[in-house]
Parts: structure tokens; C-alpha cells; sequence
């Protein structure tokens, strides 16, 4: 007979895979003793570059429970963004995988908000709290500690069975339940292809990245001109990059999402170089109407495209 917290952390796994997500594992909430000095060095070292917010609720990031109140769980979640579809000219200005569908953010939050609900339903009076990149949470440390994957040396969670071209969420809730062992193993070994492959070298070394040189924070975090030393290096992307996951060799085992919402947009494939060098605010509004890429606006954009051609 399965105890109540077994019984409901399985409910909750065959819950997470009716919204489609890829996986769910389960940790129990505490501080994240380990990730303390990292992120406090990581700060101290400026490579959170104009990224203030980063500074802001420090102990927050740290300890979920200064996020619910009486959090008992972290529930860290995964969903796949992975596609074949790529855009149709070669010479065009690429845009991040991630970003070629709706904005991860509604969809995921929709998916959470049913989890929740259907949680309440079932174990009763549940305080609990949905994340999805937008309040101070380490996502990958917690999916980690859940058991997802490790964090690769360019420092994104990696599961061996399926690659690393999945976003991350978790629901932290007042209510016990079983968990899942901690991943213990590192799985890139001698392996360097994503540090030798980055075009702005922002992997400064195994497992740090220097976010202000990462070609993802230029072209969507920094809201100032793009630094000249960049000239020439960004390997022709407009928003994000998908450079160390390109070449990482456990990305083979990636498989197409089946999320209707990241359907890319077929015009978006569609623009050739030209397209997006003459690209107006009107075709910006038709392409992109519910995307992520309006985080960095039609000006931020043309912005880039314009680094681009330097």
C-alpha cells in the first residue's frame, strides 16, 4: 500500500505528463547551501553584466521557503522546445530555438496553473506558488536536486536520456512528498565542445559562465548598444543563441516537442536575409504576435540586425 506523500508524488508525475511536460522530479524545500558562494562570487565578479535584478533577493533565491509559506516541496518540471523546423534561409539572421514558437512563459504558466488546480482537487488545501523564469529561483540547481540531470560545463541542466532543448519550472507547495534522489554524476567528462565552440568564449571556464559575454544576454538582456569588441563574433544571431547546445553530443538524443504552441510561424521561416534587414514594426507585430523575441522589442531587434551587418 502506498503511503499518502508516494501516492500523491505519483499523482502528480502522471499529472505533469498530461500537460505534455517531458519529465518531473520531486526535492525537498531548504537552502541551497552549495549554490550560496557560487552565485555570491558569480555576482561579485560582475557576470550578471546590466542584469541588476540579479542582485536583488539574494536569500530568496536561495531558499524557496522565503517564497511559500510553510514550503515543504520543490516540484521541478521540464518541457521540451526541441524542433526540427529550421528557418529557410541559410543566410539569414537565426533566431534561439526556443524562441521560434509562442512565449514559453504563458504556456508553461497555463500548464502549472492546471497542475495546481488539479492538485487542490485531489489532496485538499494546497499553498503553493508557480515559477517559470520570472521570480528568483535557481531552476537548474532544483532540477538537479530532483534528479532531471546535471548542469553541463555550459552550466544548462542536461538529461542523459533527452538532451538539453527543454525549459525548466517548478511549483514550490506546503505539502510533503516523496522525493527523488539527487543527480550525483557528471556526464561531460573530458569533453570542452561548448566551451571551444562559443563564439564570444563566455564560457569562461568549466561550468562559469560570464553572462555578460554570452551572445543570448547581448542581444536580449542588454538594453545599451552592443559592445564593438562583439563585432564579427556573433555567429548571425538576432536573439539567443543555441551555439553550446548545437554541438553538445547528448543533444542526439533530442526528439520534436509535440507542443502546438511552439509550432514556429511559418512567415517567420519563411524571411530571408533581406526580409529581416527591411523587417518594419508592422511585419515585427505579424511574426512575432505572441513570441518571446517582443522582450526585446522591434527596436532592440533592429538593433541587432544591424550589429549584424556591423
Amino acid at each position: 500500500m502506498l503511503r499518502p506523500k508516494e501516492t500523491y508524488s505519483r499523482l502528480i508525475k502522471d499529472l505533469a505528463k498530461e500537460q505534455g511536460f517531458l519529465f518531473c522530479g520531486i526535492a525537498p524545500a531548504g537552502f541551497l547551501e552549495a549554490e550560496a558562494p557560487k552565485l555570491e562570487n558569480w555576482l561579485k565578479a560582475g557576470h550578471h553584466g546590466e542584469m541588476a535584478y540579479m542582485e536583488n533577493h539574494f536569500d530568496k533565491r536561495l531558499d524557496p521557503r522565503l517564497l511559500v509559506d510553510g514550503a515543504k516541496s520543490v516540484i521541478s518540471l521540464g518541457l521540451n522546445y526541441y524542433t526540427e523546423a529550421q528557418q529557410s534561409d541559410p543566410e539569414a539572421p537565426k533566431i534561439s530555438m526556443y524562441a521560434l514558437g509562442e512565449d514559453y512563459h504563458s504556456v508553461i504558466k497555463a500548464k502549472l496553473k492546471i497542475l495546481l488546480e488539479r492538485l487542490r482537487e485531489v489532496i485538499g488545501e494546497v499553498n503553493g506558488r508557480a515559477f517559470v523564469d520570472s521570480a528568483p529561483v535557481l531552476d537548474k540547481a532544483w532540477a538537479q536536486k530532483a534528479g532531471l540531470g546535471w548542469i553541463g560545463k555550459h552550466t544548462n541542466l542536461i538529461s542523459k536520456q533527452k538532451g538539453s532543448y527543454f525549459f525548466l519550472a517548478e511549483l514550490i507547495v506546503d505539502v510533503e512528498l516523496a522525493y527523488d534522489l539527487p543527480m550525483q554524476t557528471d556526464h561531460c567528462g573530458s569533453c570542452t565542445r561548448c566551451i571551444d565552440a562559443c563564439p564570444t568564449e563566455a564560457i569562461v571556464a568549466p561550468y562559469l559562465v560570464d553572462g555578460s559575454r554570452c551572445i543570448s544576454y547581448l542581444t536580449i538582456e542588454l538594453k545599451n548598444e552592443i559592445p564593438a569588441e562583439f563585432q564579427g563574433k556573433m555567429d548571425n544571431w538576432m536573439y539567443g543563441c543555441d551555439v553550446c547546445q548545437q554541438v553538445c553530443p547528448w543533444n542526439r538524443f533530442s526528439i520534436p516537442h509535440q507542443e502546438s504552441a511552439f509550432k514556429p510561424n511559418p512567415d517567420l521561416l519563411g524571411m530571408n536575409k533581406k526580409d529581416w534587414e527591411e523587417i518594419t514594426e508592422e511585419v515585427f507585430q505579424k511574426v512575432f504576435p505572441k513570441s518571446a523575441v517582443k522582450r526585446t522589442k522591434f527596436a532592440g531587434l533592429k538593433r541587432n540586425i544591424g550589429f549584424l551587418n556591423g
